[in-house]
């Protein structure tokens, strides 16, 4: 299972000091079927903690998932922020999740020369 995030996801991650191991934890509680909510299209939304606290009050993450296979980081906000996101953005991350999902090996390489997806790493 590979996890990318693309170049806004990692740096929203950054700012707010959401670190690799947070971002693995919420797939591996994806992998064993323990999601947040399926928003459908391959996009699910899981919780992620915040440095030093617990995932209630942390940071929603909307993912782009296929069941061992990949994982796209997309979008995060936190609860303070925004209660949900409305459904015309997650039309448009439907989209672009669907496209992530579908790339072929060489163009997620691609994507990632190019800096427009990272591998998240633990």
């Amino acid at each position: 299972m590979r996890l990318f995030g693309t170049k806004w996801f990692m740096r929203y991650a950054r700012r707010e000091n959401i670190d690799g191991n947070s971002l693995h934890d919420a797939i591996h509680r994806a992998e064993r079927g323990l999601l947040d909510a399926d928003l459908g299209g391959g996009i699910i939304k899981q919780r992620v903690a915040r440095t030093g606290q617990g995932r209630s009050g942390g940071f929603r993450v909307l993912v782009a998932y296929r069941s061992g296979d990949r994982a796209v980081f997309l979008y995060g906000f936190s609860k303070s922020e925004r209660d949900n996101i409305e459904e015309a953005e997650l039309e448009t991350l439907r989209e672009i999740g669907a496209a992530w999902l579908e790339a072929e090996e060489r163009q997620i390489e691609h994507a990632i020369k190019e800096g427009i997806l990272k591998e998240v790493r633990p």
